[in-house]
């Protein structure tokens, strides 16, 4: 491990100018420990994000709830109002990791981790992820990895909040140089979708500072699972269902996927497919039917086909209360 200067940032602009030298930011720490002694990273600077003034809170509104980068997991999981208004979120939350790393875990955090994949983590293995010609993935061991992806590295995108929060149509405030700027979920992960080589489209000097997720009246939703583990596991596939139950009919509907793609995975026709209809199986299974109609299932991926129409119909049915 390389020696390291350590610095508290008072204010977003200030941990934006420090970072840039061959900094990182550093809140929860976990996985930012992890790529150091994996060898995938070697910050000169570590500047630590945790004081930033307005980052520790949870502040319901009247129409949206706001959550601060530096909430932890176990804080946000916890919390009365984010339970019963933003429910999948709580869920999706709680579902991360131990007791022990949801107390340290940051939302902002969790949304910036980097790729899980074995290869690109394994110090000897030069991957198209660390700027090599090949994704070893393919055609090798890839029984984690994703369904969808538009470029050659097959990683996904594992992040819980991730998912959760593009069902519920968040928008996440990000401090890019001197101003803030307000990217949607999709556009917070796109480069990665064609971009092998990255892991979110956060240049290394932006900061999330916070989480503006809608709040409707009616609101409902829900986030579901499948893990070889029932705790301290990522999620093999999740699936979480948003919308509203007017009349026994859902509107405003929204179904996402994660762990299949690394971006997480939402079509336009399986949501449509949803508006108007009733929260039941078999109208899930149609929309399940278009969410995973591109599905590439590879040698080991297969798997994951059977298992998100199973979790699609359980995230929409749980819709129905």
């Amino acid at each position: 491990m390389n020696a390291f200067s350590y610095v508290t940032a008072q204010t977003a602009g200030s941990a934006v100018e420090l970072v840039r030298e061959r900094g990182r930011f550093l809140a929860g720490g976990m996985d930012l420990l992890g790529e150091i002694k994996d060898g995938l990273a070697e910050p000169a600077v570590l500047v630590n994000v945790k004081a930033l003034p307005g980052t520790r809170e949870i502040v319901v509104a009247k129409d949206k709830v706001v959550i601060g980068a530096n909430v932890t997991l176990a804080t946000l999981a916890e919390h009365a109002e984010a339970k019963k208004l933003l429910p999948a979120l709580a869920q999706a939350a709680d579902a991360v990791g131990s007791p022990q790393m949801r107390n340290v875990g940051t939302v902002g955090g969790n949304l910036a981790q980097h790729s899980r994949c074995w290869y690109y983590r394994q110090r000897d293995v030069r991957c198209v992820k660390k700027g090599g010609s090949r994704c070893f993935a393919r055609g090798g061991e890839n029984k984690y990895h994703s369904l969808f992806t538009k470029n050659m590295c097959l990683s996904p995108c594992v992040s819980n909040l991730a998912v959760a929060l593009s069902a519920l149509d968040a928008a996440v405030v990000v401090q890019r140089g001197a101003k803030t700027v307000t990217l949607a979920i999709a556009q917070l992960y796109e480069r990665a979708w064609s971009e092998p080589k990255a892991h979110h489209s956060l240049a290394a000097d932006e900061l999330i500072l916070r989480v503006e997720v809608p709040v409707a009246a009616g609101a409902r939703s829900a986030y579901v699972r499948i893990a070889e583990k029932n705790e301290f596991d990522w999620a093999l596939v999740s699936c979480v269902a948003a919308g509203r139950i007017e009349g026994g009919k859902l509107r405003g509907v929204r179904v996402a996927l994660g762990s299949v793609a690394p971006i997480p995975w939402q079509v336009k026709e399986a949501n449509a497919a949803l508006e108007g209809r009733e929260p039941t199986a078999e109208n899930a299974a149609k929309a399940a039917e278009r969410l995973l109609k591109d599905a590439e299932p590879r040698e080991q991926i297969g798997y994951k086909i059977p298992i998100a129409q199973a979790l699609v119909k359980r995230a929409v049915t749980a819709l129905a209360g």
